[in-house]
């Protein structure tokens, strides 16, 4: 699966390409405002850009009071990324192009407790067969972004936590993906792809833009400025892990009455079979856990009032999650995201915008607009793979 490098951008190709994606359709002149760029500059570039089919003029013109403004747009499939989520139990793969668009996906559900290299074997294959089938040039494709559950090893090569996932802190994953792929690679956290995620597909123009993330477990990251704010060592924002009860029962992070283990995924599970909602059943990958607090919440959703009660509590403590966030970062947007909330966010969304409105210290200076992303259900392998598109295109 050996392929070739197309080459980092250079000068003020970089800048001048990300303005295009997060504008949209735009004008030279706009982007000259945006990035502070000489319009001599601007217009050169933007040719060699066009030249080189990362952008097109489009066939209509902005009006203005002297001459028309020709408009100009990425070409969305100039480049593509593969993007990869590992989560306890399940891989997903997606294949994007330049702005994070689907082009095509894969998701294996039953890879169970198979350790790393037979991991890694089956990502190179599973990516191989996306870009065959989607009739691309491997050349075309510039890279794999992977992610997957934190806390991050301080080389950011894998992960070291939960318990199950220890095994795999000494193996060299990224490394070895290289090898067997023949194609850059790099590694991040889910909460942290998942906003990036989110950023890079959802141009909303804004200076803060936070997540909430839950899948198996609950996270959260922040976009500064364009930039996940990702801390000392990739472990920044661990929403899950705040304490919301000092003698609530201990999390597998070393903790007490964390946001995670007081209202997660898990924990809801536990407690419907305690109730009788669902059947006792081994918890130990991801796939039979999402499973079983999906059915909890389309019994919630029917009415059922143990299982509304149990997400009420749960709410309650995601959105003391979210308002800590908040209250820390300040930003202008939350999007939830990550396949908790693409399969109960209707039943969190009420108690976060809630509290928000209530009880955030800066509520009289602005709101803050929360939303359920529409890609939750892929959103940390989309997020995987624009942070493989940013790397590649604009930090050369």
């Amino acid at each position: 699966m050996a392929t070739r490098s197309w080459g980092r951008l250079t000068g003020a190709r970089p800048l001048i390409l990300n303005a295009i994606r997060g504008l949209g359709q735009t004008s030279r002149s706009d982007i000259a405002a945006l990035t502070g760029l000489t319009g001599a500059t601007v217009s050169t570039t933007v040719r060699d850009l066009i030249k080189d089919g990362f952008v097109y003029e489009v066939d209509q013109v902005e009006p203005t009071a002297g001459k028309p403004r020709r408009l100009v747009r990425l070409v969305r499939d100039a480049r593509h990324a593969v993007g990869v989520h590992l989560d306890q139990g399940s891989l997903r793969l997606v294949l994007t192009d330049m702005v994070g668009g689907v082009v095509a996906a894969y998701a294996d559900e039953s890879v169970g407790s198979r350790g790393p290299a037979e991991l890694v074997g089956l990502i190179a294959l599973y990516a191989g067969q996306l870009i065959e089938t989607s009739g691309l040039s491997r050349q075309s494709v510039l890279g794999i972004g992977v992610c997957s559950p934190g806390p991050m090893t301080p080389d950011a090569d894998m992960v070291l936590s939960p318990a199950d996932w220890r095994r795999w802190s000494p193996f060299p994953f990224a490394a070895a993906l290289k090898s067997a792929t023949g194609m850059p690679v790099m590694v991040d956290n889910d909460a942290t792809a998942c906003a990036f995620g989110e950023y890079w597909t959802n141009p909303v123009g804004v200076q803060g833009l936070a997540t909430l993330y839950m899948g198996v477990g609950v996270g959260g990251a922040v976009i500064i400025d364009g930039e996940p704010y990702r801390g000392a060592s990739g472990n920044s924002v661990e929403v899950g892990h705040i304490c919301v009860d000092l003698d609530g029962p201990p999390c597998w992070c070393g903790g007490r009455g964390c946001v995670e283990v007081m209202g997660g995924p898990h924990t809801i599970v536990l407690q419907a079979q305690e109730l009788g909602l669902l059947e006792s059943t081994d918890q130990a990958d991801s796939v039979s856990l999402l499973g079983q607090f999906i059915r909890v919440a389309d019994l919630a959703r029917a009415g059922d009032p143990q299982a509304l009660a149990l997400f009420h509590e749960s709410a309650r403590y995601i959105a003391v999650g979210a308002l800590t966030l908040a209250g820390i970062v300040d930003p202008e947007h939350i999007a939830l995201t990550g396949l908790g909330f693409a399969a109960a966010g209707d039943l969190y969304l009420p108690a976060i915008e809630d509290i928000l409105r209530t009880q955030y210290m800066a509520r009289a200076s602005h709101t803050i607009d929360v939303w359920v992303s529409p890609h939750a259900a892929n959103a940390p392998a989309i997020g995987a793979a624009a942070l493989m598109l940013q790397s590649e295109l604009l930090f050369g």
